[in-house]
């Protein structure tokens, strides 16, 4: 039996509302919510908790139905905390059932990376999040999107949107990602780690 399997799950994209931040390198915790809400049937969602939720039933054949909530804070991404405590709250959820999915300038594009906690690592979205529950201990899923070149602004980096070479990186890398939280809701986190950050880590 995988370790927390008849247990409610949260999955929170990290992001920016509005149409002028869509599909921006900070946007990719939204993106891979997309993916995740469109592989699971899960509607248009509604409107609460300080921004998007969709209520999703994934299923596998060999594993059965999981309850996973998804949540994209509609609250700008260095006020993301608001909207994540106001969900935990509601539903009394327990930290390391609720998974964080955020960009990294730190790794290479498209790499993964997934941990079942630790420092926000300069982010300032995950840095909300973290003082918002008072733990490090949410697990998080970290995205790629490279590092800023030459004399860039990180923060106009990530802000900008993926070169179209990029592209070819990014878009198998969202659905990986969406791969590696669908694993953590039916197989546990350290099946996850083991995993994804094969390539990461070796």
């Amino acid at each position: 039996m995988a370790d927390g399997e008849d247990r409610r799950k949260f999955v929170v994209g990290l992001g920016n509302p509005g149409m002028e931040y869509a599909q921006t390198r900070h946007n990719v915790g939204f993106m891979v919510l997309e993916s995740l809400r469109r592989r699971w049937n899960a509607g248009e969602g509604r409107r609460t908790f300080s921004g998007r939720l969709w209520d999703a039933r994934p299923a596998r054949p060999d594993c059965g139905a999981r309850h996973v909530l998804l949540l994209a804070p509609h609250t700008f991404m260095n006020d993301s905390g608001r909207a994540v405590r106001e969900m935990a709250a509601f539903y009394q959820a327990d930290v390391q059932d609720l998974l964080v999915v955020l960009d990294d300038l730190a790794l290479e594009l498209g790499r993964l990376r997934i941990r079942a906690g630790g420092s926000a690592g300069g982010h300032n979205g995950l840095a909300d999040v973290v003082a918002a529950l008072g733990t490090e201990a949410a697990p998080r899923l970290r995205i790629g999107i490279g590092s800023a070149p030459g004399q860039m602004d990180p923060r106009d980096f990530v802000l900008s949107r993926f070169r179209p070479d990029e592209l070819a990186v990014i878009g198998p890398a969202l659905e990986t990602a969406a791969d590696a939280v669908e694993d953590w809701v039916f197989n546990g986190m350290t099946y996850a780690m083991d995993k994804y950050n094969r390539k990461s880590d070796g």
